[in-house]
């Protein structure tokens, strides 16, 4: 009889087979697999993100819509001591979950910088053009129908694009879209994204205030010497990334953009070790098999190989990819849909829009629906016939075409710049109906375009 070489235990299976569980164990395991396979389908999150936008507006238009604004108006209070923070719940989800949201784009820009879309210029060029023109035809759209100096601030409303519900819909299109074509929308997302928050730094914030910087200097000087010696743990960057928030909240920076700010500071590269992972977990797993600590289950024995293996499972990844994949599922399925839940309810049975404000609503859905794709296309169009860019292989100009219409989504960031842009509550409604409708629209020409043109692409 053939077995293991003397000296070497047979190995043995502590795992029951798969059938061997009790049933509910099963099911239990095939329910949580069927469902992490389901949030990683792109289309989803863009689905509840809509889900989240329709309840709003049947809450609000339903006989109990008065509860709507009560309840994102409630206060929210953080007392410690004789130091009282209370803000209500609209705030909460604007300018604190929205700050998670805005880090992890700041790690989706950092990410595709160093070895993504935007790694290479050449690369980066023809989307940067296109997003440049996006930018530029809707805000003109907007402002030739809205010049005056109250309904003129919106003009940013309609330059943004929602990269969830973009993407979300190409994906609806199926795997025959060219793989160059879905990076094309989203280098353009991203660049629209870091477009969105330059415009929200520079033309929405209110006078500065020399002390916050301070605040968030310190914030920022810790964050960088946490890396420097080598801190790996997230959770060790709340605390100055904390500080970050409250300066620029105190400075007169919309707080949200210290999100932006720290995701773009997250380290590309896995911090320095003095043995590489793998090499780490074959020793640590060596530790664990050549001792009968396991068996005597002795914490103090076991501690330092258990250490090394979280280690090392930790840095495996570099801190921009791991901490935006744990994150990601967050704010695609928690944080963007309370997001819409708490700003998408529009009256629409009593609304009263102010004098100017149908303007507002049809130069923003306009500017999306039209201004979008006219400015995307016309500057691609403009930057290849010129000859500074080419188009990527495997991406026509229906292809082109498909991008601009699905970039006239705007939706989550558009809603965001409208509510920095207008104090009137009149005006705002009808900048976010402009921004939903508009949205809604642009999504269904997408669709229908894709869809008749599936085999051009």
């Amino acid at each position: 009889m053939v077995g293991p070489p003397r000296g070497d235990p047979a190995p043995v299976n502590h795992n029951p087979p798969f059938d061997d569980l009790p049933k509910a164990r099963r099911l239990a395991e095939q329910a949580l697999n069927t469902l992490q396979r389901f949030l990683h389908v792109e289309a989803v999150s863009g689905a509840v993100l809509l889900a989240a936008a329709a309840a709003a507006l049947i809450w609000a238009n339903s006989p109990v819509a008065h509860s709507y604004h009560d309840f994102w108006h409630l206060p929210v209070t953080i007392a410690l001591g004789e130091f009282v923070f209370s803000r209500s719940l609209h705030f909460w989800v604007n300018d604190v979950l929205m700050t998670v949201f805005f880090l992890v784009v700041g790690m989706e820009i950092r990410r595709e910088v160093h070895e993504g879309a935007l790694s290479r210029l050449d690369q980066a060029m023809l989307p940067l053009v296109a997003a440049i023109g996006g930018v530029v035809v809707p805000a003109l759209i907007y402002l030739s129908l809205n010049a005056g100096p109250d309904r003129g601030q919106g003009w940013a409303v309609p330059t943004a694009t929602d990269i969830a519900f973009a993407v979300g819909v190409l994906a609806l299109l199926g795997r025959r879209i060219p793989v160059n074509l879905r990076v094309f929308l989203l280098a353009l997302a991203i660049i629209d994204d870091i477009i969105a928050v330059l415009i929200i730094a520079l033309f929405y914030t209110a006078g500065l205030q020399p002390g916050g910087f301070v605040v968030s200097m310190i914030g920022v000087v810790a964050v960088l010497g946490f890396r420097r010696i080598g801190v790996g743990s997230a959770l060790f960057y709340v605390l100055p990334g904390s500080l970050v928030w409250i300066g620029f909240m105190a400075a007169g920076i919309h707080p949200t953009l210290a999100g932006m700010l720290l995701g773009v500071m997250t380290p590309a590269r896995a911090i320095p070790m003095r043995e590489p992972p793998l090499e780490m977990v074959s020793r640590a797993l060596k530790q664990l098999r050549s001792s009968d600590a396991v068996r005597a289950k002795d914490p103090h024995r076991l501690a330092q190989p258990l250490r090394d293996l979280r280690v090392a499972q930790r840095e495996l990844l570099p801190p921009v990819s791991r901490v935006q994949t744990a994150l990601h599922p967050w704010v695609a399925y928690v944080i963007m849909p309370i997001f819409a839940l708490a700003n998408a309810g529009v009256g629409l049975t009593s609304v009263d829009l102010p004098a100017g404000g149908r303007l507002v609503m049809l130069g923003t859905a306009l500017a999306l629906v039209a201004g979008k794709p006219l400015g995307v296309v016309g500057a691609t169009w403009a930057a290849v016939r010129l000859g500074w860019c080419r188009l990527a292989p495997g991406v026509s100009w229906a292809g082109v075409c498909l991008v601009g219409l699905l970039a006239g989504i705007g939706f989550t960031m558009s809603i965001f710049i409208s509510m920095l842009a207008f104090a009137d509550e009149g005006l705002l409604t009808a900048a976010k109906l402009g921004v939903l409708l508009g949205s809604l629209v642009a999504a269904m020409l997408g669709l229908g375009w894709g869809f008749s043109q599936v085999r051009l692409l």
